[in-house]
């Protein structure tokens, strides 16, 4: 699924307006949404602003009447301009019988009293405002904001931009409790910052251009379950192990070998033929009884990782988890980045090395994949103030190394060396445990082995990383979940998507 920037949706919408009356059918589903959930019994406030995102709001208020709902609508035209849909709709309300009450706002606003019965329908600003809001609509937010009502936000949460919000004045931001969202989700939607005003979305169908989408290119992606069927690889009825892949590990120091654990049994299970595991001496007892199907590289040192190994036997490298920070581990770690020619996966500890020796970034090979959570990318480029701004600096070091950078959150975030980013559509809150990045490595190093090109491995890694941490806490629940019922759901996982 493609996420279209403003805009797009503006040149979207007008191409589908040209066509066909887009404004009826989507305030027609808004409606049938609202009216699902709210009965004739609430009455409804309706806010509108002078745009087409007002235009769908008056609609909506006009077919909510006509359904038996008491309706008051209210459109704020303070600079005696509005869109054409805009003030189409205004005709159609002004001469409507049923509508309880309409006012056109142009300089004094008396603001109704909101209380816990009243529903509230936002449809003050939409996906094309670009800045703050300020001064008169400033205030009305936060009334709505202060009043016990319920509101529902049409398209995107009024004063809510569609992409940056870093300059924005979040105190002046709709926070909604339902927001029906037209097509496809904002890139907004997908940051933790700004779930407080979204409040529980629901992306609604109203049958966009497919050519107009088709058409336009977009640098930001949805993956779903379809893409990722396309993308599984076949596994020949004759094959052995030796044409499945060898994968190493590079993992685990002392008194850290659950990670090396973790990440070697998902490796294991995402299909690769033969594993390898680096590790310190201290751990090789407890490695050859976790995993007997890997076989137990012996480290030089006894408790942490202190000389890069040759890896020309390998069609894929993992390295970081439960590595350790020593300057010891960091200097081995650089030349192991450094001398490393297959396929490779750094994260973890091998992240935190790189974040306070950030002069080594610019040594990493071509082609490197890093999969940092927030607060490793942050150690890596710099504090950022929001999600946007982070993932602005994730696309740029993976440009800038011309390699993929996975950037891990609830929307998980693959960012291509060609400015492409590809957020995931799996995985739950119950994820949030020690050692389910492990996990994901792991499963990426495997594909990578098992012949898989790096954009692909990343793509199906995270998705199906995602997809057993959803089948696990569909039997476990999320609260009990933990990084080792990630990798025992992930065969499960593998075999939905196969079926």
């Amino acid at each position: 699924m493609k996420i279209f920037t403003s805009a797009q949706i503006k040149e979207l919408d007008k191409y589908t307006i040209e066509n066909e009356n887009l404004m009826e059918r989507a305030a027609r589903t808004m409606t049938r949404a609202i009216t699902e959930l709210w009965g004739t019994a609430t009455p409804v406030v309706v806010f509108a602003g002078p745009g087409n995102n007002g235009g769908d709001a008056l609609a909506i208020a006009r077919m909510m009447a006509d359904e038996g709902y008491q309706v008051t609508a209210y459109l704020f035209n303070i600079s005696g301009h509005l869109s054409p849909e805009c003030g189409a709709n205004k005709k159609l309300l002004a001469d409507h019988k049923r509508v309880k009450q309409f006012v056109e706002v142009t300089q004094e606003f008396d603001p109704p009293v909101l209380d816990e019965q009243t529903l509230v329908v936002d449809g003050l600003f939409g996906s094309g405002l670009n800045k703050p809001l300020a001064g008169g609509f400033a205030s009305l937010v936060k009334y709505i904001n202060a009043s016990p009502s319920k509101i529902v936000s049409v398209d995107i949460p009024s004063g809510l931009m569609a992409e940056d919000n870093s300059y924005n004045v979040r105190a002046n931001i709709i926070r909604a409790h339902l927001t029906l969202t037209l097509q496809q989700p904002k890139l907004s939607f997908l940051f933790a910052e700004n779930q407080q005003y979204i409040g529980q979305l629901r992306v609604l169908d109203i049958r966009i251009s497919q050519e107009g989408i088709k058409k336009t290119e977009a640098s930001y992606t949805i993956v779903e379950e379809n893409d990722i069927r396309r993308c599984l690889l076949t596994r020949s009825p004759f094959a052995h192990k030796g044409e499945m892949g060898h994968a190493l590990l590079i993992a685990g120091s002392y008194c850290m070998a659950g990670a090396a654990i973790l990440a070697a049994k998902a490796c294991l299970r995402s299909g690769v033929g033969k594993l390898t595991v680096n590790t310190p001496k201290r751990n090789i007892a407890i490695l050859q009884q976790a995993i007997p199907e890997a076989v137990i590289q012996k480290g030089s040192e006894e408790t942490i990782f202190a000389e890069a190994v040759e890896t020309e036997d390998y069609q894929a490298v993992g390295i970081g988890p439960g590595l350790g920070q020593s300057e010891q581990t960091a200097i081995a770690l650089i030349a192991q980045l450094r001398r490393t020619q297959c396929p490779l996966v750094a994260d973890a500890d091998a992240l935190n090395i790189l974040g306070t020796h950030r002069a080594w970034l610019q040594q990493l090979p071509k082609g490197i994949i890093l999969t940092p959570h927030p607060k490793e990318l942050d150690r890596m480029e710099g504090h950022s103030n929001d999600s946007y701004e982070r993932l602005t600096k994730a696309c740029n070091l993976a440009e800038r190394l011309q390699g993929i950078v996975i950037l891990k959150g609830h929307h998980t975030a693959i960012c291509t060396a060609d400015g492409h980013v590809m957020f995931n559509s799996t995985g739950n809150a119950g994820m949030a445990t020690a050692g389910s990045g492990d996990v994901l490595t792991g499963i990426i190093t495997g594909l990578l082995a098992r012949g898989y090109q790096p954009k692909e491995a990343c793509m199906v890694g995270v998705y199906l990383h995602g997809l057993a941490g959803d089948l696990a806490a569909a039997d476990l629940g999320e609260e009990s979940l933990t990084a080792g019922d990630i990798v025992s759901y992930i065969a499960p996982a593998f075999k939905r998507l196969k079926d």
